[in-house]
């Protein structure tokens, strides 16, 4: 069994959700944002929701974001969705991904259910290093 690399062993759930940001948004992720709901939900911390263009996109934003965390030995604990390409969500426990084609990403409105929470910008990084 693979261990987490130590240097991400301890990285936090805010900035793993800006790494999954950073790789999407280099691979074209469209109207992406970080909603936080710490406070707002009990079994996550942060959504990364965004949008791709086909659901080819969808597909490899989602499989670009898990190559990304792969290489840092951070698995998805639950992956849905991969093979139609509308909706895809990738667990990381502390931060869930969800990788909308935007006719599902407007039907779902994942943004107005979790109107509450704030959202933080993607670029943002309020001192924290990169790694």
């Amino acid at each position: 069994m693979k261990k987490v690399q130590k240097k991400h062993r301890d990285k936090s759930s805010l900035k793993l959700a800006r790494a999954i940001a950073r790789t999407a948004l280099d691979k074209k992720a469209e109207d992406l944002v970080i909603l936080d709901v710490r406070g707002l939900a009990s079994f996550t911390d942060f959504f990364v929701i965004m949008s791709g263009r086909s659901t080819r996109h969808v597909q490899g934003l989602a499989e670009a974001v898990d190559a990304e965390l792969g290489n840092k030995r951070i698995s998805s604990s639950n992956t849905e969705g991969l093979q139609e390409g509308l909706w895809v969500l990738l667990d990381y426990n502390d931060v869930v991904v969800h990788v909308f084609y935007a006719e599902s990403r407007n039907f779902y409105d994942l943004e107005g259910l979790w109107h509450d929470a704030p959202r933080l910008d993607p670029d943002e990084d309020q001192g924290e290093d990169h790694d």
